[in-house]
């Protein structure tokens, strides 16, 4: 097998994969990727930051630090 057929071959197998739980356990790179950057994107996207600046809140439910910063 050519040198191309074969990249693209491993392309192939790449692009058929998909976010699977089991992925965290699994030896496949791949597959423990997907894992951890789905992981990645799910908390940024939960958060709205990238910067890892976690907004807290009180007992209340109010806003007690934005961004990691305390309110006044």
């Amino acid at each position: 097998m050519s040198k191309n057929k074969k990249d693209i071959q491993q392309s192939n197998e790449v692009a058929e994969k998909y976010y699977d739980a089991s992925g965290y356990q699994s030896s496949n790179q791949t597959e423990k990727g997907l894992a951890i950057t789905h992981e990645q994107a799910t908390d940024a996207y939960t958060e709205g930051t990238v910067d890892g600046k976690i907004d807290m809140l009180d007992e209340q439910g109010e806003l007690k630090e934005y961004r990691g910063k305390d309110l006044e």
